[in-house]
């Protein structure tokens, strides 16, 4: 196989996001096996709420290109009200089959809380209805912002678990390896367009 292409989406929109600070923790480890790498921060894609009536534009076609050329996926969000975050809800209904099948899905969310189970529960449900496979390692942070301080992971452990995902996602990104090369063939050549 080639490197494997992993790609992180960062659905928190705060500066000083628990979850950005981990899912780089996580690309850095994918790169260390041997993975190309990208972190998409929705935060500065910007992206519109989902609209099914709306033109999509450039950055939503940029965004859907993207997730569609990768081979892994890790979804990271903060803990809202029990689920993931409106931000990254609205990227990923943009998002259906034609990103995410036969794509190796890695899931990481941050709770000020202690509670992320359902969190996991409704992102593998979205991830099952698009046709993708999620590794069965997983990332929950309770009570995040005790666990940094600054970009360094402050919590005995955490930072293992962080790193454990993104080796995990890269080791697992051939799953499907000819399915996801045609699409990432089809989407390079879109971008020539």
């Amino acid at each position: 196989m080639t490197r494997p292409d992993v790609v992180a989406v960062c659905g928190s929109r705060r500066e000083g996001s628990y979850t950005r600070r981990a899912l780089r923790i996580a690309l850095d480890a994918a790169a260390e096996s041997g993975a190309d790498t990208e972190l998409l921060d929705l935060r500065t894609l910007d992206l519109p709420p989902f609209d099914p009536d709306a033109d999509e534009g450039e950055a939503v076609v940029a965004f859907k290109r993207r997730v569609r050329a990768a081979d892994a996926v890790i979804l990271g969000s903060p803990v809202y009200h029990g689920s993931y975050s409106a931000t990254l809800k609205d990227a990923l209904d943009y998002c259906g089959k034609e990103e995410f099948a036969d794509a190796t899905v890695g899931l990481l969310a941050t709770a000020g809380g202690g509670s992320y189970a359902s969190t996991f529960d409704h992102l593998r449900t979205v991830v099952r209805s698009v046709h993708g496979w999620t590794v069965p390692t997983q990332v929950g942070i309770r009570g995040a912002h005790d666990k940094f301080d600054g970009d360094r992971v402050v919590e005995p452990g955490l930072e293992d678990r962080i790193r454990r995902l993104g080796r995990e996602v890269a080791a697992n990104a051939d799953v499907e390896p000819a399915a996801r090369r045609q699409r990432g063939v089809a989407a390079a050549a879109d971008c020539d367009d």
